[in-house]
């Protein structure tokens, strides 16, 4: 989900209500202790240099369990903080505090923002000699293959 589109469904809702994909919700309590941009200059395994750029908010809660963030207070302080994205329109990356810090994606479903699972990813496919999609195989054929793979001539083991 990108800032822009958060901004929008916050001016929708009554109730700011996070949960992970497993049903497990953040506390009500939550706040927001971080909003930034992270910027990541990395080169892949196939030597592409990139840069990611993502808003970040960082979910934190603690003893005070009277805290509640309104979603118009969170508005305000995406917009006090909307110099720092220099005009650009980020996808939003939330970091929650678990076992470790969880980074994780954004969407509304239900009527709830729910915190996506990411995942990482070869980005250079091609140069790994990792097929893009997957070969199907005819389970038979799988057979004969391993049969003659493993017969005690074969050389395999």
């Amino acid at each position: 989900m990108k800032l822009s589109e958060f901004k929008n469904q916050l001016e929708n809702v009554a109730q700011l209500e996070f949960v992970l994909q497993n049903g497990q919700k953040v506390p009500s309590h939550f706040h927001i202790t971080e909003i930034g941009m992270t910027t990541k200059q990395f080169t892949d395994c196939g030597n592409t240099f990139r840069i990611s750029k993502k808003a970040t908010l960082q979910l934190w809660t603690s003893v005070d369990f009277y805290h509640r963030l309104e979603p118009k207070k969170v508005i305000s302080i995406i917009e006090a903080t909307s110099g720092m994205f220099e005009g650009e329109d980020l996808e939003i990356e939330i970091e929650f505090q678990q076992e470790t810090v969880g980074k994780f994606g954004l969407e509304y479903i239900d009527n709830q923002f729910v915190l996506t699972n990411t995942k990482t990813d070869c980005l250079a496919k091609s140069n790994c000699g990792i097929p893009v999609e997957k070969i199907k195989v005819k389970l038979n054929e799988l057979q004969e293959n391993m049969a003659s793979c493993c017969a005690p001539n074969s050389n395999c083991c």
